[in-house]
């Protein structure tokens, strides 16, 4: 006979194992709301930068730039450059953490399937669903990270340029 964790638990134990899915899923939802917090700041400041790049060409019409409003232009370039590849790294972390929270959903499932109809081979699928969405997680905190970094780059960037 052989012994399989599932089937030596009862329904409270049960439980408490579906929690710790749970538990992940709700961390996720957090991360995802700071990082959705993240993503329309970025996408605000690229529209702005837009905005000013539109008004500065229509400021100065058919006349050629001066100086400032060359180097202003080349700015504003080159920050919207980097806040599309900050962008990215957003969109990365989100999708990072949304595919964390479908294992952990799928984890507390395979759990409670394996243990109601007694399916004695789930417990391997289970932990690996597990194990995958917590390097899902640190793959969107990695990405996070990244973006936080490029974030501190570009306002270095616009105070340098300034200077």
């Amino acid at each position: 006979m052989q012994n399989n964790f599932l089937f030596d638990i009862n329904a409270q134990n049960l439980i408490q194992l579906m929690l710790a899915p749970a538990v992940m899923i709700s961390a996720c939802g957090l991360l995802l709301l700071g990082i959705n917090n993240r993503y329309s700041l970025v996408v605000n400041r690229i529209r702005l930068l837009n905005e000013e790049k539109r008004r500065l060409f229509v400021k100065v019409g058919d006349k050629p730039l001066s100086t400032t409003e060359n180097l202003r232009l080349e700015s504003i370039a080159r920050q919207i450059e980097l806040l599309v590849y900050r962008v990215r790294l957003i969109r990365n972390s989100v999708l990072s953490y949304v595919a964390a929270v479908a294992l952990f959903v799928l984890t507390s499932l395979l759990l409670g399937f394996g243990y109601l109809l007694s399916i004695d081979y789930l417990n391997f699928p289970i932990v690996i669903a597990f194990l995958f969405g917590m390097i899902l997680v640190l793959t969107g905190a990695l990405f996070a990270g990244f973006e936080s970094k490029k974030g501190y780059d570009i306002i270095k960037f616009e105070v340098d340029v300034d200077d």
